[in-house]
């Protein structure tokens, strides 16, 4: 399949298919609704025959983080993805990789819970993801695809981000996005690195060549409180300037905007949808959708709360985003939430009444 066609295809395949391209050396999974489309795929195209890529059905969702972590301290690229519940179970390993400073890719299509809940799309996993859902000071890089072109993307964005700060990056995908099938363009082959060219990149990793250098330990265990300390203050120290430059979002139709809304994945897209109901009725509302969701776009969120009277935040689940929305508008103009639980997806005019009903007033 060349990189320039165009192609139609399920968002948790074009996960597969650029993890494929983009020359990730190994991928760890176990099944689970709504991503397991993305295991399914890696195997049916076989890339240990082509670019010999490494895909491992592991037996839990334990042994596929740790299996990442293993990888990913040799240097290698590697990656996982699993559903909500799965995702829980990876947490220790992920504040571990964190903690070791291993780069590495995640993918989350999040359902609805809590508990086994549904197989049915939700967002709920916002505080698990952004907040720190493991042990531990850390953070994820996190990125909210809004479309399968993003699911595309994000899989190379979130490799480069990785590796360029040293620190896991999370795909956080909803089941719609995992599952719907639209309109990408692949992004172009990249051929594996060599062992030689990931020495070269990671001089830190251990891969059993020291070459008269003293061997490199992975670890995030350090008994020493003062040296744990200094760790702990780098790890501070690297997330402030992740903050710093690498924020990304979205605007539309905010330039004249009166009121707000904040929202991300299929959400934004629903809501853009309400965005444009709203301006034909008159009613001046712009939307802002966040892209990385840590960092979070709280300076833009800010200075947009200067000049509209009001902000609506949707998601599907019960308010969480909005805490974030709420904290960088620090009170200053009222901030409500919309959301649908259980795995059912509003449609725009549940959005737009809901903008009547709680801002517009």
């Amino acid at each position: 399949m060349a990189a320039e066609d165009v192609v139609l295809m399920k968002g948790n395949e074009a996960i597969a298919q650029a993890a494929i391209n983009f020359g990730v050396d190994a991928y760890f999974g176990y099944p689970i609704t709504p991503q397991s489309e993305v295991l399914e795929t890696l195997a049916a195209l076989k890339p240990w025959e082509t670019t010999g890529m490494v895909v491992v059905q592991a037996e839990s969702e334990l042994a596929a983080i740790n299996m990442v972590y293993g990888g990913a301290g040799s240097g290698k690229m590697c990656m996982t993805s699993s559903s909500s519940p799965g995702v829980s179970l990876k947490q220790e390993g992920i504040s571990y990789l964190a903690g070791a400073e291993l780069p590495c890719l995640i993918v989350n299509v999040m359902r609805g819970g809590p508990g086994l809940g549904t197989i049915q799309p939700s967002q709920a996993d916002y505080f698990q993801t952004v907040k720190g859902g493991g042990h531990g000071d850390y953070r994820l890089i996190t990125l909210a695809p809004a479309s399968v072109q993003e699911m595309a993307d994000h899989v190379g964005l979130a490799f480069d981000l990785a590796f360029k700060y040293l620190n896991p990056a999370i795909i956080l995908a909803d089941g719609v996005i995992g599952q719907m099938m639209e309109k990408v363009v692949l992004p172009p082959p990249r051929r594996r690195l060599t062992d030689e060219e990931v020495i070269a990149r990671c001089p830190w990793a251990a891969n059993g060549r020291t070459n008269g250098r003293a061997p490199n330990i992975i670890t995030s265990l350090e008994l020493d409180p003062a040296i744990m300390e200094k760790r702990n203050i780098h790890l501070q120290e690297k997330y402030k300037t992740i903050q710093e430059k690498e924020v990304r979002f979205e605007e539309i139709t905010c330039e004249d905007a009166e009121y707000l809304i904040v929202a991300f994945g299929s959400c934004a897209r629903i809501a853009l949808k309400a965005v444009e109901g709203a301006r034909s009725e008159g009613i001046k509302v712009g939307l802002l959708r966040p892209i990385t969701l840590w960092p979070f776009p709280d300076k833009t969120i800010a200075e947009r709360a200067k000049r509209v009277k009001g902000i609506l935040v949707v998601e599907l689940n019960a308010g969480q985003m909005v805490e974030d929305v709420k904290l960088a508008v620090e009170c200053k103009i009222p901030v409500e939430h919309f959301g649908r639980l259980g795995g059912i997806v509003p449609d725009p005019d549940e959005v737009i009444a809901a903008l009547k009903e709680k801002i517009v007033k």
